[in-house]
């Protein structure tokens, strides 16, 4: 697949798997920010969130709102069952959804 075809999320997040994968980030480590990583691949903070979801499901990093997101302890689920992958996929996803609601909530009473 060449760069022009590969999505910028899917860019972001191809390379922190593949740091991840190869050892280069070890567990616990925390990623840079959303605002870091926006700057440094020059995207909008959305793709970022993206990028982090789709390793989040993957099940290569963990975040923790307020503390940023970190590597899991089992770099890939290869040996978890696909419920559990799928539980974990929707945690995250609400997890996201009510940040943004809090934040939605947050910009009204202003």
């Amino acid at each position: 697949m060449s760069n022009e075809a590969v999505q910028p999320y899917q860019r972001i997040a191809q390379d922190y798997g593949e740091k991840i994968r190869q050892g280069r980030l070890a567990a616990g480590t925390k990623l840079p920010g959303i605002r870091e990583l926006s700057e440094e691949y020059g995207v909008a903070a959305g793709t970022v969130q993206r990028a982090l979801t789709e390793l989040r499901n993957a099940g290569l990093i963990y975040s923790h709102q307020g503390r940023g997101s970190f590597v899991s302890n089992s770099s890939g689920n290869a040996g978890q069952d696909p419920t559990t992958l799928a539980i974990k996929a929707l945690e995250s996803q609400v997890a996201e959804l009510s940040a943004r609601l809090d934040k939605l909530e947050q910009g009204r009473d202003d």
